[in-house]
C-alpha cells in the first residue's frame, strides 16, 4: 500500500492529475485504518478520548503520504465521523513547489468543535484548509493534558506519526474532498 501511495502523490506532484474512484480504498479497509489512528492518538494525547468525545464531528485520515523532488505532493484518505460512527469518506491532497526530497507519512486528525462548521465543511464540494475555512493546529507541551486546553476556534487539528504530535506543520492548502461511492 505504502509504496502505491507514494507513487500515486508522485504522479500527482508531477502530472497535476486528480484522483479517481478507481484508486479509493473500501469504506472498510478506511474505517478499519481510522479505528487504528484513533487509537494511536488516544495513546499518544492525554485526555483525546474525553475530548473527542465531545466534538461535533471527527475527520481521519490515518496516513497522508508526502512525496516530492523539487515538486511535491501528498494524499491520503479518510472518514468523517459523526457521534462515532463514520458518515462520509473523503480524500486530502495538496501540491508544493520548492526545495524538498523524498518522502513521508503522517496522520491527520481534524476535529469539529462548532456544528455550524461541521456543517459548512460537509456542505462543500472540495473544502480548503485556510480558505473556506481556518484550522486551528494544536501543539502540545510536554506534560500538557488536552482535556485541560481551551479552544476557541470551530475547528482544531491534530498532525502526529508514529512518535507523536509533530511541529512546524501547517494543513494550509490541503483540500478535501468527498470520496464518490
Amino acid at each position: 500500500m505504502r509504496k502505491s501511495a507514494i507513487a500515486l502523490v508522485m504522479v500527482l506532484a508531477v502530472g497535476g492529475c486528480g484522483v479517481g474512484q478507481a484508486e479509493a480504498a473500501t469504506a472498510a479497509e478506511i474505517d478499519t485504518r481510522v479505528d487504528a489512528a484513533l487509537a494511536r492518538f488516544s495513546d499518544k494525547v492525554s485526555g483525546a478520548e474525553a475530548f473527542l468525545g465531545r466534538a461535533e464531528g471527527v475527520l481521519v485520515f490515518p496516513e497522508v503520504i508526502k512525496a516530492g523532488f523539487g515538486v511535491g505532493g501528498e494524499y491520503g484518505e479518510g472518514a468523517l465521523r459523526v457521534g462515532g460512527a463514520s458518515v462520509e469518506y473523503y480524500s486530502s491532497a495538496a501540491a508544493s513547489i520548492g526545495l524538498q526530497f523524498g518522502a513521508q507519512a503522517k496522520s491527520v486528525v481534524l476535529v469539529f468543535l462548532d456544528g455550524a462548521a461541521l456543517e459548512r465543511f460537509r456542505a462543500s464540494d472540495g473544502w480548503e484548509a485556510g480558505v473556506d475555512g481556518s484550522v486551528a493546529l494544536v501543539e502540545l507541551g510536554v506534560g500538557k493534558e488536552l482535556e485541560a486546553t481551551k479552544f476557541s476556534e470551530p475547528i482544531v487539528g491534530f498532525v502526529f506519526g508514529n512518535k507523536g504530535l509533530m511541529y512546524n506543520l501547517t494543513l494550509e492548502g490541503s483540500k478535501y474532498t468527498k470520496i464518490k461511492r
